[in-house]
């Protein structure tokens, strides 16, 4: 939204630029995350996508064409934090979105903190920090580098978005509490909001968000590059009889603002705040170089519900592609072109409709979880006498009751050997079973069994890891679980992401030379002339680096 661009401007000092020749260092890094994004949305939106969004920063900046992440399970946390950290979850040991802790004996989330509370909000959602991160952030390492004098900032509608990038030793990491409709933080970070925020979170943005219906951007015929608007695979908001456009926002609300998250205006509302940071920080205003962390986290709600195909997904990004060309301009006017640093890449990506593939005469399935888990206990019931082995399945992995093997005086790698052979042998769309006792003892070379053990955590991972057949997933929305789209695999349509550089000391061109997600925070390293994050894993881009 444009006039939200001036009112931003109008309300916050602009930054007067110290005046340098001899620049070693941007003076601003900006790292945007789209969650869920896929590298083929662009090529096939491109026509209706602005001249000053991402087009600007693909004819010039650079564009890393084969970008993949190299463990699973792809999911949000891990992909934060890998892309900041520039190492796998065997490492910086955020292992899923949630897991199960074997020495808690409890399920946890990557970020919940029971020490942490909430600022500018009450209740679990503030309840949150980088606790359970356990390397550096290339973020951190900035801040090291610097004295602590950086300012270094993560903002997302989700708290693993805005946590995990900005890392430990963040000034603040701000996101959005669907309750109040406020912008929030937590006592690991500050005691208080600054008084640019609470401005922000007075003027009621969401309310004014959510107070008109979702419209197509453009003539709703001009989008054929996507489903027509009512289709099987797609799932209606709550209260909506058919998931067609125009949504009706202000009758579907309810007693929250959480709606906000499901449509384009959550992202909307996230470049918003990004650039009140920028403004009320003054980031950018001198020698030291400041790192913003911006997390558009909408294009995953939208795409969870409607799919990769819906004109709903393709108006997201289109509106995406506008705010993005704000973001732009207010950094060239802030800052100053050519003076700040910008990476856009994703999490992860997302698989086709499993619906729509078999419709389509394509190999595809859903996996029955609850089927595996039924099969789990059967197992250990007729083999050992003990359903009671079985602790619980998440992150398509299976966790074990290992205490009461090992009181048992049964083996802990026989147990999963003889479960994981009996599991691929019963339950239809597995391809096969990886044993933790594996993980730790040898060291896989095919690509998708590796990314597998590059996953892998002790102690917060699963004891067996079920690697379905390509194009299977868990069911999703629906009766019949058949609408919307997943992630969270080590095949190609849930690892690759794009990954666009743009910016200070950024060449123009494209590659398609293999990057893993990892390679991100020690390219930064290098262009900053900072030490690299300490389990790094990851190796420069040299197209970038020379």
């Amino acid at each position: 939204m444009r006039k939200t661009v001036l009112a931003l401007l109008c309300l916050f000092p602009l930054i007067t630029l110290a005046q340098s020749n001899d620049i070693n260092r941007p003076r601003l890094v900006v790292g945007i995350v789209v969650d869920q994004m896929r590298p083929d949305y662009l090529s096939r939106y491109w026509e209706k996508l602005g001249s000053n969004g991402f087009k600007r920063i693909l004819k010039g900046g650079f564009h890393c064409r084969n970008t993949h992440y190299n463990y699973a399970p792809t999911y949000t946390g891990p992909g934060h934090a890998s892309i900041y950290t520039g190492s796998t979850p065997a490492l910086h040991g955020i292992a899923g979105n949630d897991w199960y802790d074997q020495q808690a004996m409890d399920s946890v989330y990557c970020t919940f903190d029971s020490s942490a509370r909430g600022v500018g909000g009450e209740g679990y959602q503030g309840m949150m920090s980088p606790r359970r991160l356990l390397t550096t952030t290339i973020t951190d390492q900035l801040q090291l580098s610097t004295q602590m004098k950086a300012r270094v900032i993560g903002i997302s509608l989700k708290d693993r978005g805005a946590i995990l990038p900005a890392g430990r030793s963040a000034d603040a990491a701000y996101w959005f509490d669907g309750k109040s409709g406020n912008w929030i933080s937590s006592t690991w970070y500050r005691n208080d909001l600054p008084k640019w925020l609470q401005e922000f979170n007075d003027r009621k943005w969401p309310e004014e968000y959510l107070s008109k219906p979702w419209k197509t951007s453009i003539n709703i015929h001009e989008y054929t590059e996507s489903d027509p608007d009512d289709s099987p695979y797609e799932a209606p908001f709550a209260g909506e009889a058919k998931p067609v456009f125009p949504h009706d926002l202000p009758a579907l609300k309810g007693t929250g603002y959480d709606l906000i998250r499901k449509t384009p205006f959550g992202n909307t509302m996230t470049k918003d705040v990004s650039l009140a940071a920028m403004a009320g920080e003054k980031m950018g205003a001198d020698e030291t170089t400041d790192f913003l962390c911006i997390s558009f986290s909408a294009t995953d709600y939208v795409g969870h519900q409607f799919g990769p195909n819906a004109i709903e997904t393709e108006d997201t990004y289109i509106r995406l592609d506008r705010d993005l060309a704000d973001l732009l301009s207010f950094l060239d006017h802030q800052v100053g072109e050519g003076k700040y640093l910008l990476f856009i890449t994703a999490d992860h990506a997302c698989a086709e409709n499993p619906k729509h593939l078999k419709d389509h005469r394509l190999a595809a399935g859903f996996a029955d979880s609850r089927l595996l888990q039924d099969t789990v206990r059967y197992f250990l019931r007729e083999k050992y006498g003990k359903p009671e082995f079985f602790r619980c399945f998440l992150n398509d992995q299976v966790y074990l009751n290992e205490e009461l093997i090992l009181k048992d005086q049964r083996s802990l790698c026989e147990v999963e050997d003889e479960l994981g052979k009996f599991i691929r042998s019963h339950v239809e769309g597995v391809y096969d079973c990886l044993r933790s006792c594996d993980f730790e003892r040898e060291s896989y070379q095919d690509l998708f069994r590796q990314r597998l053990q590059n996953g892998y955590y002790p102690g917060r991972s699963g004891n067996i890891f079920v690697l379905y057949s390509p194009g299977w997933t868990d069911p999703l929305y629906g009766g019949d679980g058949s609408m919307g789209t997943t992630h969270g695999s080590p095949y190609p349509y849930d690892s690759h992401v794009p990954l666009y550089w743009y910016g200070w000391n950024i060449p123009a061109g494209n590659s398609a030379d293999e990057v893993n997600i990892t390679d991100i925070a020690p390219t930064l390293s290098f262009l900053l002339n900072i030490t690299l994050p300490n389990g790094c894993t990851g190796k420069k881009i040299d197209a970038l680096v020379k």
